[in-house]
This record gives C-alpha cells, sequence and structure tokens, in this order.
C-alpha cells in the first residue's frame, strides 16, 4: 500500500503541493489529472524522492521513503519507476544499452564506467524490448526511433528496475494520438499482466477515463476529487480545472483550455 500522508511543497511562499493525503491499495492503475501547475509532477517527483517534501509522510509497504538515504534511497528509487515526457533517453547510445541503464542504481562505478554487462542482463532487456514490441530497433540510436518508440524504450527500461510501482508523468502529451495509445495501451498492459501499481499524470480526460480504474483530481496544489472514472463528469472536471475551463468532448478525445493555464506556471510548480 502507497500512503501519501498530508505532503506538501513549498516554492518561497507558494505552495506546489499542498496538503495532499491519499491511499493507494493493491496494484491499481490511477490517474492525476489538473490543469498545469496544479502540483502533478512535484507530487511524483516527491514519491521518487527526485524532490523534497517541505513536510508530510509518504509511506510505502508501512516504511516512510521519504527517511531514506544514501543506498537504501536508491534502493527504493528502483522500486519505484519513472517515466518521462520527454522520454530522458541517451540519444546517441544504442536502444539496448538505454534499457540496461535501468540497472545503474545497482550496480558498481566501475562496472558502469566500463560498460559492462552480464549475459543474463543483456537477454532480459531484449526480451522486454520484445515484449514491448521493439526488439528490432535494439541496434538503433535512441534518437533514431519515432516519439512512440522512444517512450516504450523508457517504458522497457523502468521494467529493467523490476518496480513494484511506476510513475509515468505525462507520458503521452508529446506523443500524436496513434502513438499516445500505443504508449497507453502498454502502460495497462503491464499493469494487468504484471500486477504493478501505475500511476501516471494525465492531460486529457478521455485517458483518465479509458485506461484508469481510479482519477485523483488537483488544483491549486490540493486534491480536490478521488473517484472512479465513472464520477469524472464534466461538472466534476470544471471543479478540477476552473469554471473558465472549456470542454470540448467526443468520443475519441476531449481537449481543456483555460486562460490561465500557461507554460510558465507548469515549469515553475508541476
Amino acid at each position: 500500500m502507497l500512503k501519501i500522508e498530508n505532503v506538501t511543497r513549498m516554492f518561497g511562499n507558494k505552495a506546489a503541493v499542498d496538503n495532499a493525503s491519499f491511499e493507494i491499495k493493491g496494484s491499481a492503475f490511477v490517474g492525476i489529472i489538473g490543469r498545469s501547475g496544479a502540483g502533478k509532477s512535484t507530487l511524483l517527483r516527491m514519491m521518487n524522492r527526485l524532490t523534497d517534501t517541505t513536510s508530510g509522510q509518504i509511506v510505502f509497504e508501512g516504511r516512510n521513503v521519504l527517511t531514506l538515504q544514501g543506498s537504501e534511497k536508491r534502493k527504493w528509487q528502483g522500486q519505484c519507476a519513472m517515466i518521462f515526457q520527454q522520454f530522458n533517453l541517451v540519444p546517441r547510445m544504442d536502444v539496448a544499452s538505454n534499457v540496461l541503464h535501468g540497472l545503474l542504481n545497482q550496480r558498481s562505478t566501475l562496472a558502469t564506467m566500463l560498460n559492462l554487462w552480464s549475459d543474463a542482463d543483456i537477454t532480459r532487456a531484449l526480451q522486454i524490448l520484445d515484449r514491448l514490441g521493439i526488439a528490432e530497433q535494439a541496434p538503433k540510436r535512441a534518437e533514431a526511433l519515432s516519439g512512440g518508440q522512444q517512450q516504450r524504450v523508457a517504458i522497457a527500461r523502468a521494467l529493467m528496475q523490476d518496480p513494484k510501482v511506476i510513475l509515468a508523468d505525462e507520458p503521452i502529451a508529446s506523443l500524436d494520438p496513434m502513438n499516445a495509445q500505443v504508449v497507453m495501451d502498454t502502460l495497462r498492459r503491464i499493469h494487468d499482466e504484471d500486477g504493478r501499481m501505475v500511476i501516471a499524470n494525465l492531460h486529457t480526460l478521455d485517458t483518465a477515463r479509458r485506461y484508469c480504474d481510479r482519477v485523483i483530481g488537483m488544483r491549486d496544489g490540493r486534491v480536490v476529487f478521488d473517484g472512479t472514472p465513472a464520477q469524472l463528469t464534466t461538472s466534476v472536471a470544471r471543479d478540477i480545472y476552473g469554471a473558465d475551463a472549456s470542454f470540448n468532448e467526443s468520443a475519441t478525445s476531449t481537449s481543456i483550455t483555460s486562460p490561465h493555464d500557461d507554460a510558465y506556471a507548469e515549469s515553475m510548480l508541476a
């Protein structure tokens, strides 16, 4: 079980995350939604220990992960894998090596510097790539792949860690609709087949409704909704995104616009 208890993160006198609390039991697929600057990315980064909290606790399987230091902190970051919007691959490195880098926290500095990998690790990396349908890309440079393929490589790198929790920070925000569907289908299949907890920051309502077992809505750093996709009505969405947000819903997409939704707020607070 993952328990977020009264977690707050301050930047100056502004709360990026403001007293957030919720629990996730079992291997749920949870979506976190909200406008730019709502605190979604900061929350995920605190879970993974990439960003410190100002106050509160993050407890996983009875242990407050915020107290972990050194090797124990790195071990937690291996158990709680992070997938980023911009992939965070090494562009000039081949795909297989990028996947193998999921093991860096488990290796010695010397082995990493010499780029030494066991046959078992290489075989496992190739098996994961095959599972995600991109085994043929293994010898290519990461920069030669499409955005959707690069994101699947990033997912493969996360799986190489054999994590208990996968955090996906806007994993499809920079992808076209077809590749976005492939990536979300991949994450959902990993959840269903492996029983891994997946927590994803998402930017469209239809994606949250289609893929998630549970949806958490954030506004101004606070949790303002926590329920099922069926409960995520347009009225509820307006409470999350603000009364001035407009919704253009169809069978395939939901777009959200707001005059206060700007890139600066995202870069400073999300």
